[in-house]
């Protein structure tokens, strides 16, 4: 059986390092934004090259406080209009929802997965304040037109890098998290930097929006039962970040590795049922996930679970489809829909074994 992701073998090769750090971290008596939180908010911010880095506890709070942040500090208002990828996890959609703000929402472009600036173009009205964009797959999103409509419009755009940690903007040395105004991640064990628990982070220049929501994340507290802000309770666990601080050091490596198989992936899978994803291999993609799309899914998907090769719906509903949005259930994205009722994802780690890529490619080429 080759696995969609084996966690524990991504994990394992650090246990060694996690057992001696987990000590030190028991024998310091301080469990809550202590060093090892400092520590990875300062790694992190210069590995994405902002000045900012703000440990909460997951890629969902991420984005919801930033929006929140936003709306304190003046620059949003409720019930303001943020552009959403239609064809995007519904973590990205709540956090608009969640913050008081509302959501619309634009078509993909088709080849590359990613909200589509030409859309973008026509949904712009009065109401619209921001642009949530989506890094989706790992490849990061057309962010030099997106960001000259924001400037046109003067708009905010907020990243949701969520996939993308270390994807770099082609010809420009950027990477994900200092694109925009500001960024979330998540840090969920499955990301390409995953934390052995829920835990997420938020990067941006913006020294004033950093602070706000360094307090928000924290009560709305900067100083012990002195409350400037309504916050919540969403800090970066100190164990987690012990982690992130081990595996970081590792990330463009096992980024590195994710491309390599990639390029594998789409010199050697040829079969004309199967339809690859779009690549032009630079370093804007990371291949969080890779994603091949086939016109009946059911039976390739029953062909892989024969041949005991793993896989993943990234996803099977599309947001506006889900009970939870029953609001948006008669809006009619056909992108989108196509999209989701034909993607497939297959196994792609840094800890696969060359011959476990040549199973899946063999299996793949005979369907």
């Amino acid at each position: 059986m080759i696995p969609f992701l084996d966690v524990h073998k991504v994990n394992a090769r650090f246990e060694d390092e996690y057992s001696s750090k987990f000590k030190s971290f028991l024998d310091s008596g301080y469990y809550i934004l202590g060093n090892e939180v400092k520590t990875f908010e300062t790694n992190f911010s210069k590995y994405c090259s902002t000045k900012h880095c703000v440990g909460v506890a997951n890629g969902l709070d991420a984005l919801t406080l930033i929006f929140k942040a936003y709306i304190e500090l003046g620059k949003l208002q409720p019930n303001d209009e943020i552009l959403v990828p239609a064809n995007t996890y519904i973590a990205s959609i709540l956090s608009v929802i969640n913050s008081g703000l509302k959501p619309v929402f634009v078509e993909p472009d088709e080849a590359s997965f990613n909200i589509s600036p030409s859309e973008i173009e026509k949904h712009i009205s009065p109401k619209v304040k921001g642009i949530l964009v989506v890094h989706l797959y790992g490849q990061l999103a057309d962010m030099k037109s997106i960001n000259v409509i924001a400037k046109n419009h003067n708009l905010l755009v907020v990243e949701d890098a969520a996939q993308a940690h270390g994807a770099v903007l082609d010809n420009e040395g950027k990477k994900a998290g200092n694109l925009a105004d500001a960024a979330g991640f998540s840090f969920y064990p499955t990301k390409n930097l995953g934390a052995l628990g829920d835990a997420g982070a938020v990067t941006t220049n913006d020294t004033e929006l950093a602070h706000k929501i360094s307090l928000l994340r924290n009560y709305g507290s900067s100083k012990k039962y002195i409350n400037e802000s309504l916050g919540i309770n969403s800090r970066l666990d100190e164990l987690q970040a012990v982690f992130l601080n081990i595996k970081l050091k590792h990330l463009d490596e096992d980024n590195n590795r994710r491309r390599d198989i990639a390029k594998i992936y789409l010199e050697k899978i040829q079969n004309n049922k199967i339809e690859l994803p779009e690549y032009n291999n630079s370093e804007n993609h990371v291949f969080h996930v890779f994603v091949v799309r086939v016109k009946d899914r059911l039976d390739f998907t029953t062909y892989l679970e024969r041949n005991q090769i793993g896989y993943l719906i990234h996803y099977p509903v599309p947001p506006h489809k889900q009970e939870a949005f029953s609001t948006y259930k008669t809006l009619y994205l056909s992108v989108t829909e196509s999209i989701h009722e034909t993607v497939v994802s297959i196994p792609i780690s840094p800890v696969m074994t060359n011959e476990e890529v040549q199973t899946v490619i063999n299996a793949l080429n005979r369907y």
